[in-house]
């Protein structure tokens, strides 16, 4: 058949096909292009997985280690804690056994100053005592109170 000869429908399959050969050629080309990239995605996970898992385990392994240590800083500080609390207790019963001498001797001065100083001045022996005694226990009372508000003040 002649080129002359053709109808227009011929033309137009003539055409269709070139057009179809050349769709298959472009889209044969862009999957060859495709299987590239994906063979460079698959070799770039491949990539990532040997060296990226080998990290996760080691960071892993540290973190644990990590634990290990705050576990141990955390006994530490329970010790650190414990051994405070021992030592306040400690102190405080010493100063407990310290202050109540300290209390009596420091009542016995001031009774013997105010007594001494009463006996001078009236010439009363029972007045003297009576005036040391009342003298000895407000001192020892008055240090208790001090001694009691440091004891607080040193809490807060």
């Amino acid at each position: 058949m002649p080129i002359l000869a053709s109808t227009a429908g011929d033309v137009a399959y003539y055409a269709l096909a070139l057009f179809l050969v050349a769709v298959g050629l472009g889209l044969g080309y862009m999957f060859l292009r495709l299987a590239g990239t994906f063979t460079r995605l698959s070799s770039l996970i491949q990539g990532t997985e040997q060296e990226l898992l080998p990290v996760i385990a080691k960071v892993g392994v540290s973190v644990d280690k990590v634990n290990g240590q705050l576990d141990k800083v955390d006994q530490m500080s329970d010790s650190a804690v414990d051994m405070a609390d021992s030592v306040d207790t400690a102190v405080r019963a010493v100063s407990m056994a310290i202050a109540r001498p300290v209390q009596k001797v420091s009542g016995l001065a001031a009774g013997l100053s105010h007594g001494a100083s009463a006996f001078k001045a009236r010439r009363d022996f029972g007045d003297a005592v009576r005036v040391g005694k009342d003298a000895a226990a407000r001192r020892e009372r008055d240090l208790a109170d001090e001694l009691r508000q440091a004891g607080d003040d040193g809490l807060s």
